[in-house]
C-alpha cells in the first residue's frame, strides 16, 4: 500500500486522502472502465493503495448516471472504506424528469439525490456537491434544501462546482446570515496550465476555509510524463479525444520541467503532484483512472517528493501567466 496522506477538507471533520479518484471515466465509451468489470477492477485497486475520496456525478457516463451505477455496484460491501462524493445540477436530458433549466431549486434537488442513492446503492452520500451555477435559483433556496438533505442523514457535507470568486463570497454570506450548513469545499479546473483559479476562486477558497479540490490537475493526463510532441499512449484520452491539447502544449516549457524533475531525480508526475499539494488550501488530488496501475502510480506519486518552497516557485515560475 502506497503511504498516503490525509487532510481534512476544509473547516470540516471530513477527512480524505490527498490523492482522490475522479470517477468521470466509469462508464465511458471506449475505455476500460466502460464495463462493470473494469471499474471494479480500478476502485478495487484505490481501496487497497488507501484512496478514499471517489469524486463522480450523476452526468458521467455513456449513459448519464451510468458511473453511478457502476459504482454502486462496485462499492457493495466497501461502503464504509471510502468517502463518496457525487455532484448535481448539469442536464440530465430529462433522466430526472422535467427540470426547465432550473437544477439548484428545492423540487430538483429532491429528485436528483434520490436518483443519486438508488443508483449509488448507498442511504447517504458523504459529499453533495452542485455541479455547476444555476443562475436562476437564489442561493438561499439551493442552501435551505441541502440543509433539510443533511438534517435526513441523506448527505453529510455539501460543496460546489465551478462557481467564481463572488459566487463563493455569496454562498458563505447566505449560509451565515440564515444559519445554514456552509459549503465546504470548492471544485474548479487548476493546473500548472489552467491556473484562472488563482485570480479569484483560490484567494476566496483561502478566505473562507474551504477545502480546494482540482479537476483536470493533470491536464487530462499531459504532466503524466507518458507524452512528446509526437504523440503519447494510443489509449489515452488526449490521443483519442483531445488531440488538440497535445498540438497546442507548450512543449518548450513542458521540456524545461521536465529538466527540472531530472535533475532532482524525480518523475513529471511525482513533481506535479508535489506542485499541486503545496498550494494553499489544496486538500486533494481528483486524478481519473481507467486502469488498475494508473491509480496506483497516482497514489504512490503523491509522498514520492517533498519539494522546497524554493522548488514551488522554480515549477510555478516555469508555467507562469502573464
Amino acid at each position: 500500500m502506497a503511504n498516503i496522506e490525509y487532510r481534512t477538507l476544509g473547516h470540516s471533520g471530513l477527512v480524505v486522502s490527498t490523492i482522490g479518484l475522479g470517477c468521470n471515466n466509469f462508464g465511458r465509451k471506449d475505455t476500460a472502465t466502460e464495463t462493470q468489470e473494469g471499474t471494479d477492477a480500478v476502485i478495487g485497486a484505490a481501496i487497497d493503495a488507501g484512496v478514499t475520496l471517489f469524486d463522480t456525478a450523476d452526468i458521467y457516463g455513456k449513459e448519464r448516471g451510468l458511473s453511478e451505477t457502476l459504482m454502486g455496484k462496485a462499492l457493495e460491501g466497501k461502503r464504509d472504506r471510502i468517502v463518496l462524493a457525487t455532484k448535481f445540477g448539469m442536464d440530465m436530458a430529462g433522466v430526472n424528469g422535467p427540470d426547465w433549466g432550473v437544477r439548484g431549486s428545492r423540487r430538483y434537488i429532491r429528485l436528483a439525490v434520490q436518483s443519486s442513492l438508488r443508483r449509488l446503492r448507498t442511504d447517504w452520500i458523504d459529499l453533495y456537491q452542485l455541479h455547476q451555477p444555476d443562475g436562476v435559483t437564489p442561493i438561499e433556496e439551493t442552501l435551505d434544501t441541502l440543509d433539510d438533505l443533511i438534517a435526513e442523514g441523506k448527505i453529510r457535507y455539501i460543496g460546489h462546482s465551478n462557481l467564481t470568486g463572488w459566487q463563493i463570497a455569496e454562498a458563505e454570506f447566505t449560509a451565515r446570515l440564515h444559519g445554514h450548513p456552509k459549503f465546504v469545499s470548492a471544485q474548479n479546473e487548476y493546473s500548472l496550465l489552467a491556473r484562472d483559479a488563482e485570480r479569484e476562486v483560490l484567494p476566496a477558497v483561502n478566505r473562507y476555509g474551504l477545502g480546494f479540490l482540482p479537476y483536470f490537475p493533470l491536464y487530462n493526463g499531459l504532466f503524466t510524463g507518458k507524452f512528446t510532441r509526437e504523440g503519447g499512449p494510443a489509449d489515452s484520452r488526449i490521443m483519442h479525444l483531445r488531440r488538440h491539447l497535445l498540438e497546442n502544449a507548450p512543449w518548450d516549457r513542458m521540456d524545461r520541467f521536465q529538466t527540472f524533475c531530472d535533475d532532482r531525480g524525480v518523475t513529471m508526475l511525482e513533481a506535479t503532484f508535489a506542485w499541486l499539494l503545496a498550494q494553499p488550501g489544496l486538500t486533494s488530488v481528483i486524478a481519473g483512472a481507467t486502469k488498475p496501475e494508473q491509480i496506483v502510480a497516482n497514489a504512490d506519486a503523491a509522498t514520492a517528493w517533498t519539494p522546497t518552497a524554493v522548488d514551488v516557485e522554480a515549477i510555478s515560475g516555469i508555467f507562469a501567466t502573464n
